[in-house]
């Protein structure tokens, strides 16, 4: 016999049960206090203006009750705004672009690699590979010392490729925002590998002539999140340094870095870090509120340093012949992806919508105490946020967050074109990816961002910003000349 109704059960879809329930659990409280509210109003509105007033009269006050009461409501006031956190502002940003002379294509890129490598085709034959799946476009960019051959990585070029990166972003954030380098109150600057005496942020002080009494820090050795570890600490210095602004600079110096020997596991960096570099403005003044581009809700950082394996995933060290470089380990991706679950442990209870929690913890009792076997619940991060910045630490990383979280071809379109046009910029790819977001004229006022970021140590690092106000296409920036070209696909294999 045909079938003349349709199958309701095939045709109402999960998804839909699930909206349902997401939106009664995450306004449970306006269900259950618009009845009573609604029955307190209706019995005020059926008594009369003499009942009214009887009721108020027979409520006996005293002057000494009346004054207690208004001290403890001041008293508590006080403390509460007293205790309160100062709202930590990003008034704006900018990135460093590098020069179309700085440009390296994958044909020159892998001709420097034969006549550098000429006596280890094997070597060259892996860069090529891991050249062709990285996901790096034809646009990325190496500083001058890196083009000649052999590459001339001396102290004076090093310094001249940070000068480069970092006056650079630093010009473009004082014209943006008008800041004059004497306003800065508090200065920080974190590149990994190059920790020069004197230090970067000694540089910057004297380049600018900043105040002598500024508070300043300089991080190396912290990774790929020391980003992020930079915007944690400002937030810090910016809750007991009231009217204040502060400068954040993250780079990564390519010149003294780039590995000449033959090692595969040490050969890596050379084909994903690229040259890059950002400026943060953040402020805790009020006034800055009408004009900053975001809000810091949250900070999570997670540090897996006890264990040995992480510890040394990511190392700095000299080859058997004496040449310095990064040992990338076989085990990096595992070792993130504990990090990112010990991170996302953290951070789910500040930011997931309770009917998250609560399918989470159904989920985790059921496991303990039915059936172990159970599916894990991934909480649904995307009921959390808006948009997220990836770490474009390689094409790997992306790939297996967008697995693991569950994120959408457009949630990962940022990192993915990040990585493609600029490479990994390290600690700084996460400001080329929310530039990327504004150029695509896509962030809206209340929007949520997450920002996710890997280091060596081994961290993952997370910051969560509001958006404030819906940021229009900006006229400026590193996408500026290339944004109606993105985003552009990108192959699973680029053959050289």
């Amino acid at each position: 016999m045909p079938q003349i109704l349709p199958d309701f059960s095939a045709s109402v879809k999960l998804k839909y049960v699930k909206l349902g329930y997401q939106y009664l659990v995450n306004h449970i409280l306006t269900f259950l206090l618009v009845p009573i509210m609604a029955g307190i109003l209706i019995e005020v509105l059926r008594m009369g203006p003499d009942e009214i007033v009887s009721v108020v009269k027979s409520l006996q006050f005293d002057t000494v009750q009346i004054l207690c009461s208004s001290f403890l409501i001041i008293f508590i006031s006080t403390v509460y705004f007293m205790s309160k956190p100062r709202s930590v502002f990003l008034v704006d940003y900018a990135c460093y672009k590098p020069p179309v002379t700085c440009r390296v294509p994958f044909a020159t890129f892998m001709e420097h690699s034969r006549l550098i490598l000429k006596d280890s085709p094997k070597s060259v034959d892996f860069q090529m590979r891991i050249l062709e799946r990285s996901g790096l476009g034809e646009e990325t960019c190496l500083p001058p010392a890196i083009h000649y051959i052999p590459p001339t990585p001396t102290m004076a070029s090093a310094r001249g490729e940070a000068e480069l990166v970092i006056f650079s972003a630093l010009d473009s954030l004082f014209q943006k925002t008008n800041l004059k380098p004497k306003d800065i109150d508090i200065l920080i600057v974190n590149c990994s590998l190059f920790s020069p005496t004197p230090s970067l942020s000694a540089m910057i002080v004297n380049k600018y002539k900043l105040r002598s009494n500024i508070k300043s820090c300089n991080l190396s050795g912290m990774g790929c999140s020391a980003g992020v570890i930079s915007i944690d600490l400002a937030r810090d210095l910016l809750q007991v340094v009231p009217n204040s602004n502060a400068v954040v600079v993250s780079t990564e110096i390519i010149t003294p870095n780039y590995y000449q020997g033959d090692e595969r596991a040490m050969l890596l960096p050379n084909c994903l870090f690229r040259m890059g570099g950002a400026a943060i403005l953040l402020s805790n003044k009020r006034r800055e509120k009408a004009r900053a581009k975001y809000k810091l809700v949250h900070v999570v950082r997670t540090h897996k340093g006890s264990d040995d394996k992480a510890y040394k995933c990511v190392f700095e060290e000299e080859d058997e012949q004496g040449k310095v470089g990064i040992r990338l380990s076989k085990d990096l991706m595992v070792i993130a992806g504990e990090a990112l679950k010990s991170n996302i442990t953290t951070m789910g209870p500040l930011v997931l919508p309770a009917s998250e929690q609560l399918l989470f913890l159904f989920t985790l009792i059921g496991r303990k105490i039915f059936n172990p076997k159970w599916k894990p619940y991934i909480p649904d991060f995307k009921q959390a946020f808006d948009h997220f910045c990836i770490h474009a630490g390689g094409r790997a990383v992306i790939d297996e967050l967008q697995k693991n979280l569950q994120l959408s071809t457009e949630h990962v379109e940022p990192s993915r074109m990040t990585l493609h046009r600029f490479g990994n910029t390290s600690s700084s790819s996460l400001w080329y990816e929310l530039n990327y977001i504004e150029s695509k004229g896509r962030m809206k006022k209340g929007d949520r961002i997450w920002q996710i970021a890997f280091g060596s140590g081994f961290k993952c690092n997370s910051a969560v910003w509001k958006c404030n106000r819906t940021i229009g296409t900006p006229s400026d920036g590193p996408w500026q000349d290339c944004i109606d070209r993105y985003p552009v696909h990108i192959p699973e294999i680029v053959k050289l």
